[in-house]
């Protein structure tokens, strides 16, 4: 077990980039305390599938794909001596989805993760990340889509109350391709993901969608960061959010940068949020940066608020109980994203996930 040293500018919550996360709760995460064990908990769930690859291979292998200003990713890639690399081969097409199972781990000491996702030229797969029990987690996930390529990446925090998972995803995006990320959060004691994505090439396009539910005394912040630095790109963000219980507190930030050079850009944001009971609060930040004039369409949109008096009333008025009538109002709200799974069984289980923290939360 190894205790971090290296010196960093360690957050102190006055950066713009930390100022809403209650930094002692991550757990030494970002300052260098955490007690990091060496251990590796993500595993291949699927069987043998033909042109896929699942290997730890030697950090030296397997070289950062891209820069990050954030401390917990310096960390991680300080201390991790090897990747976990999943690679979808060239012209591969992969009919069901992929599996990335990540067991549960010690909550006295943390897990410093290095994951690579490769997809080359013109293979298109889906892969899934079914994270589950209670661990501490800090994760660099860096996701290549080669010219031409596909990749839908399902993310799903299931995790215990006692989690804490500070993660980055971060996607570099080729010519032609295309990527689609589903975040899920919906347990955990403190989750903070980063999804990001990069074009490097004209005609890229990325798709981020996301769910999170939050009860009592849960935080959970989301920020992303779409870079448009080439021309002909698109992007499109939509992250719905639901809070109920005191303290419940969730963070996003949708951060979109067009570049001089991003003529031709494509791209909107969206956050909503519905606040089921007192003492919750849900902030909620979208960002457009603009070089240039020469694009297709900029926008965004944020909105936070409680149920809707009206559904409720139509629903009781046809014979069905306040209680359940909040619950259809909590799946309606959110089946919009998690069907995007396209798996029948990970939806129920999510959904059936929601009603019953639903019920715990008595909203």
């Amino acid at each position: 077990m190894t205790t971090l040293t290296t010196n960093y500018l360690t957050p102190t919550g006055r950066e713009e980039a930390w100022r809403f996360t209650p930094l002692k709760r991550l757990g030494g995460l970002h300052d260098g305390t955490a007690v990091i064990a060496d251990r590796h908990s993500l595993t291949l769930g699927s069987g043998n599938v033909a042109g896929v690859s699942f290997a730890l291979v030697s950090a030296s292998d397997a070289s950062p794909i891209s820069e990050s200003d954030d401390v917990i990713v310096a960390r991680i890639r300080d201390f991790a001596k090897e990747v976990s690399v999943l690679t979808i081969a060239a012209n591969t097409e992969v009919a069901e989805p992929i599996f990335l199972k990540r067991s549960a781990g010690a909550l006295d000491t943390a897990e410093f993760s290095r994951v690579l996702i490769r997809v080359e030229n013109h293979a298109r797969a889906t892969v899934i990340i079914e994270n589950s029990g209670d661990t501490h987690l800090a994760e660099d996930l860096e996701i290549s889509v080669a010219p031409g390529a596909s990749l839908t990446l399902v993310s799903l925090q299931e995790w215990g109350g006692k989690s804490i998972h500070a993660g980055r995803q971060h996607a570099v995006v080729d010519r032609d391709a295309s990527f689609k990320s589903i975040i899920v959060t919906i347990g955990g004691s403190l989750v903070r993901l980063l999804p990001t994505v990069e074009f490097a090439a004209p005609g890229a396009s990325c798709e981020l969608l996301g769910v999170y539910f939050a009860t009592s005394g849960q935080f959970f912040e989301h920020r992303m960061f779409v870079d448009h630095k080439v021309p002909n790109a698109k992007s499109r963000v939509n992250y719905k959010g639901a809070l109920a219980g005191d303290q419940a507190h969730t963070v996003w930030i949708g951060d979109v940068f067009i570049r001089a050079a991003a003529e031709g850009t494509d791209t909107y944001e969206l956050n909503r949020n519905l606040l089921l009971s007192d003492g919750a609060r849900a902030d909620s930040v979208p960002n457009l940066e603009i070089e240039t004039g020469e694009i297709v369409g900029a926008g965004h949109a944020s909105t936070t608020g409680r149920f809707d008096d009206e559904q409720l009333f139509y629903l009781m008025s046809r014979g069905i109980t306040l209680a359940d009538a909040r619950r259809l109002v909590v799946r309606g709200f959110f089946n919009e994203i998690v069907s995007e799974i396209g798996n029948e069984e990970i939806q129920t289980r999510l959904m059936d996930r929601i009603d019953s923290e639903l019920a715990k939360a008595g909203a």
